[in-house]
């Protein structure tokens, strides 16, 4: 079965805060000694994704 997609439209400093959002929850998973899997995934495709120009 399909994964509904999403579509975010989001400014630079959205994006920014996101990305270190999600890089300061790895850091503290990481010092919790839990997993950071699902984290990673998501990080990979934040940053894969290409920038729509209007």
């Amino acid at each position: 079965m399909r994964q509904p997609k999403f579509v975010l439209t989001l400014d630079s400093d959205s994006f920014d805060l996101i990305i270190y959002s999600l890089i300061e929850m790895k850091n503290r998973l990481i010092r919790e000694g839990r997993y950071t899997d699902a984290v990673d995934d998501a990080l990979i495709e934040l940053l894969s994704v290409k920038p729509r120009r209007k």
